[in-house]
């Protein structure tokens, strides 16, 4: 089977999940009960797989041979050696009576209890500090899958037979991960303004993270930090555009735990290395992360809420991040901070690329303070207008704000990009074509009427330090011309071909005769108003 129709298939039986819950609640609570039951069974059966290979030394050619071969040798004497050997691979376990394969038969057989079920969440959290809380958010007991006990196990023991539909044992390359990416941006389109918080849609994603990368490609071990990641889906994009993805290491903090969660499982379905990820479940704004270890990334991405409020206590003024601008980011609006936490946190050779409201560009205050230093230093290298509609949690246009540190020259690239898109029915989206586009205009670096400008921090200075895109890409299209006399010609033309058409007509109608006396009067009664009409024209002429 081609990695096409595995994708394909995978998604079709997914989809299939989250039908048995879509009647019981909404996309923002059912998403947790499908994606985390799809990883427990990427777990099981990895974990299976790895039994069979240790035991066996090849690969298993069914979960149900896996299941058997893991069985049977924990039974015996070599049970606490291969424990140990899985425990060092996997750093998590599952003991033979709780794995997906295991409770398939048990659904199969009506044996199935839901408290096995919890135990074998409880058992992989406790194995390593990476799983601890992963299935929190998953409430077996939950009114929601039903009333009663026994509705409640049924809807659970259905989704489990789903779910198994899966061969996650076959699928190739990043099919699984690929999968779980398309699951996330469906529920972000079905939970509307609430998925703001988890998913960057794949237009502005893409822009950010070639920008980002840019130049960069070559790095082996390249770092990517989002202190906003959500679901984790902006920082995974690294990954498709670098030479040696497999070296990426990624840095992310979310502030609500079932997004971390999210993103925590995401890492591991797209087969990220438990030591290249490190993710952290806290308020960004609030306290520094990370402060130990690597603190300053070759990348940084970040699609971060906009306009949020936050603390804005005068204890910032002597953080770190904050403490070089001399004011901080207004109570009502956390934009600035946000940007000055992810710019802080970026190498001196590394870029950083945010999407924010156009706002940031022209408000004054303690925002148009930190504008002009940022300026003043040279940091500000791109300013690019997206089109709107393009975010589930606003209709806004919001725009990105390219980022560097200590480069040559305080020139800033403006673009113009509010035209690339394709219209949608709720949200416009952007085709291959519109990204390349603009990130080729990015790369090219150059002046392109109507679209891009390269503006001297002196013309910057001279307004004010405003950015607003407008005031340098002009994108005013003359209105055409009108020739009158041309138009004259054509109306004249018209009125001659309608008068020789009702001429025709009226010859026609006068060959006519009907029988029907009633029929007769309303046949002349319209061949006068076309004779009128007519001698009405020869009289104006």
């Amino acid at each position: 089977m081609s990695s096409m129709e595995n994708s394909k298939d995978l998604l079709s039986v997914l989809w299939g999940g989250a039908d048995i819950l879509r009647s019981k609640m909404d996309a923002n609570e059912y998403k947790n009960y499908l994606l985390g039951m799809v990883f427990y069974k990427y777990l099981s059966d990895t974990f299976l797989v790895k039994a069979y290979d240790l035991i066996n030394d090849c690969r298993p050619d069914t979960m149900e041979q896996a299941q058997e071969s893991y069985e049977e040798i924990m039974k015996t004497d070599s049970a606490e050696d291969l424990t140990e050997d899985l425990m060092e691979t996997c750093r998590y376990s599952i003991k033979p009576e709780h794995t997906f394969t295991k409770f398939v038969k048990k659904v199969n057989e009506n044996t199935f209890k839901r408290e096995e079920l919890q135990a074998a969440f409880n058992e992989i959290e406790d194995s390593d500090e990476i799983f601890h809380h992963m299935f929190d958010d998953i409430d077996l007991y939950s009114n929601r899958l039903g009333a009663g006990d026994a509705k409640q196990s049924k809807t659970i023991s259905d989704l489990i037979l789903e779910i198994n539909k899966a061969d996650l044992l076959n699928a190739e390359g990043d099919v699984l991960g690929n999968a779980y990416e398309y699951l996330i941006g469906q529920f972000a389109s079905e939970t509307g303004k609430k998925a703001g918080e988890f998913y960057t849609p794949q237009g502005p994603a893409q822009i950010l993270t070639r920008i980002a990368v840019a130049g960069q490609e070559g790095i082996r071990g390249l770092t990517v930090y989002d202190p906003c990641m959500g679901s984790g889906s902006l920082l995974l994009n690294a990954r498709k555009f670098v030479d040696e993805p497999g070296y990426v290491r990624f840095y992310g903090q979310e502030l609500m735990p079932s997004t971390y969660n999210l993103a925590r499982m995401n890492m591991f379905l797209h087969g990220i290395a438990p030591e290249n990820q490190k993710l952290h479940n806290a308020d960004t704004l609030d306290a520094d992360w990370p402060t130990d270890e690597e603190t300053e990334f070759d990348m940084v991405v970040m699609n971060p809420p906009y306009s949020a409020k936050w603390s804005a206590a005068q204890g910032f003024l002597v953080d770190e991040r904050f403490s070089d601008y001399g004011v901080i980011a207004p109570k009502s609006k956390a934009d600035y901070a946000f940007l000055l936490h992810g710019f802080y946190h970026l190498k001196q050779n590394g870029t950083m690329a945010i999407v924010l409201p156009h706002g940031v560009l022209f408000r004054g205050g303690a925002e148009g303070a930190i504008r002009q230093k940022l300026l003043e230093n040279g940091s500000v290298y791109a300013v690019i207008g997206l089109p709107a509609n393009l975010f589930y949690n606003t209709s806004i246009p919001t725009c990105i704000i390219v980022l560097k540190k200590h480069r040559e020259g305080r020139d800033v690239l403006f673009i113009d990009a509010s035209k690339e898109f394709q219209k949608g029915k709720k949200q416009n989206t952007m085709s291959v074509e519109n990204i390349d586009h603009v990130v080729e205009l990015y790369l090219r670096r150059e002046s392109v009427d109507k679209e891009a400008s390269v503006i001297s921090f002196d013309d910057i200075k001279k307004n004010g330090y405003n950015l607003n895109i407008p005031r340098y890409v002009d994108t005013f299209e003359e209105e055409v011309v009108v020739d009158l006399a041309e138009i004259n010609s054509e109306l004249r033309n018209t009125k001659e071909n309608i008068n020789r058409t009702q001429k025709e007509l009226l010859s026609l109608m006068k060959g006519m005769i009907v029988a029907d006396e009633s029929v007769q009067k309303k046949l002349n009664d319209f061949m006068s108003i076309i004779g009128g009409a007519d001698n009405e024209e020869n009289t104006s002429n």
